[in-house]
C-alpha cells in the first residue's frame, strides 16, 4: 500500500507543472471571453476546477491573475519570436498601436491588465500585485526609452527631449486609452489616438532594443 501511495505522488508530482499550465490556460480564456472573476471560487466554478486544485497551484486570486497575466504575454512574445522578421525600424508609439490593436479582440485580458494595477495601488492589500506591475512598467519604460534615444541618434526626435519622461507619456497614454476604450469601446479609438501622439514622437528604434511593449 505505501509504494502504491508512492507511485501516486510520483505521478501528481509529474503532472503538476503540466496541469498548472492547463489551469492557467483555460483561466486565460475565461478572462478574454468575460473578463476578471470575482473570487478564487468563482474563478474555478467557471473553468471545471475545485477550489480545492486551485489553491494547491494558487495561493490566492492575486497569485492567479498575476500568473495568466505572464502566461498572456509568454504567448505574445512567442507568437511575435515566430513572425517573419520585418527590417523597418519601430518607433516607441508604433509598439503601443500594435499592442492596441492585437488588444482589441481581447477585452477581457486588457481588463486584467486594469485590475492589476488598480491593485498595486493598495500595496498593503495586494503586495504581490504590486511588486509585479511596478517591474512591469520599469520593462516597458526601459524598453520604450531605448526606442526614443535611436530615434534621437538617426535625428528623428528632438535631441533634447528626455527619453524617460518620454517613455513614461507613451505608456500613460496607451493605458489611458485603453481604460477608456474598456468604458467606451465605441467611442475611443486607442490606434487613432496613439497615431496623434506617433507624431510628436516619431523615432524610429531597432525592433530588437527590447521585448515588445503591450499592455
Amino acid at each position: 500500500m505505501a509504494n502504491g501511495d508512492a507511485g501516486s505522488h510520483g505521478r501528481s508530482y509529474r503532472k503538476g507543472p503540466e496541469r498548472r499550465a492547463q489551469i492557467l490556460l483555460r483561466a486565460m480564456e475565461l478572462f478574454a471571453e468575460r473578463g476578471v472573476g470575482a473570487s478564487l471560487r468563482a474563478i474555478g466554478e467557471a473553468i471545471g476546477v475545485s477550489h480545492a486544485a486551485l489553491r494547491y497551484y494558487f495561493a490566492n486570486r492575486d497569485e492567479l491573475l498575476v500568473e495568466v497575466y505572464r502566461a498572456h504575454e509568454s504567448q505574445v512574445h512567442e507568437a511575435e519570436a515566430h513572425e517573419p522578421s520585418a527590417p523597418e525600424k519601430v518607433s516607441a508609439v508604433a509598439m503601443m498601436e500594435k499592442s492596441a490593436e492585437r488588444n482589441r479582440s481581447i477585452p477581457g485580458l486588457v481588463e486584467l491588465y486594469a485590475t492589476l494595477t488598480t491593485d498595486a495601488l493598495q500595496g498593503e492589500q495586494h503586495p504581490a500585485t504590486r511588486e509585479f506591475v511596478q517591474a512591469r512598467y520599469l520593462r516597458v519604460r526601459n524598453d520604450l526609452a531605448e526606442r526614443v534615444r535611436a530615434g534621437q541618434r538617426s535625428g528623428a526626435i528632438a535631441a533634447d527631449v528626455d527619453p524617460d519622461d518620454a517613455a513614461a507619456l507613451v505608456v500613460a497614454a496607451s493605458d489611458g486609452l485603453q481604460l477608456q476604450w474598456l468604458l467606451a469601446p465605441d467611442d475611443v479609438d486607442v490606434r487613432r489616438s496613439l497615431e496623434l501622439l506617433e507624431r510628436l514622437l516619431p523615432g524610429a528604434g531597432p525592433t530588437g532594443a527590447g521585448e515588445p511593449a503591450e499592455a
